[in-house]
């Protein structure tokens, strides 16, 4: 059962990262639809668009909250591991468990304020006023969900770790 889960939790991370790679092609061909505009006039009295810079930095934040599950998952997060390797492999493994048990709790904190920060933004009606005006909340929305994603992760991190090979992990070491 918990095996199916996991596949199924998989499939939707898979779209995420997806959904994350479109986001990028989205941002890509507005950029270069905003240079192109500002440098060949094109359209008359159409030179860039105005709010191109506003909406790539808000697609960068979105790829990034959409990816970060994935990657975990994937074990292509960053990733320091020189003194696990030194470590006896038992020692290793501990530090696994202590590093997993505090990125969960880390990223439960995050997901908990995220949502009291968005439940905030919402109840006080705030704008994000620039070249666009919209709900703050819409901004902030991807973090605390994000967050939950990666908290739900860990708990199948922390599972593959007590089902495998009590050592380190090997996804994601450094090259030596």
């Amino acid at each position: 059962m918990i095996e199916r889960v996991s596949a199924a939790w998989g499939r939707l991370l898979n779209g995420f990262a997806l959904l994350a790679c479109a986001v990028v092609l989205l941002m890509t061909l507005m950029i270069c639809g905003d240079v192109m505009l500002r440098n060949v006039r094109i359209i008359p009295g159409v030179q860039g668009i105005a709010w191109a810079n506003e909406v790539s930095e808000w697609m960068l934040y979105l790829i990034t909250m959409l990816a970060a599950p994935w990657l975990l998952r994937r074990g292509q997060h960053i990733r320091v591991d020189i003194l696990l390797r030194a470590l006896p492999r038992k020692a290793g493994w501990l530090c696994e468990w202590v590093s997993d048990a505090l990125g969960l709790g880390c990223c439960i904190v995050i997901a908990y304020y995220g949502f009291r920060a968005v439940f905030a933004s919402f109840s006080g009606g705030s704008l994000s006023i620039k070249t666009l005006v919209l709900p703050e909340w819409w901004i902030l929305a991807p973090l605390p969900v994000a967050f939950v994603l990666l908290s739900v992760e860990m708990l199948f991190r922390m599972r593959r770790l007590a089902l495998g090979e009590h050592a380190p992990r090997d996804d994601a070491v450094t090259a030596g």
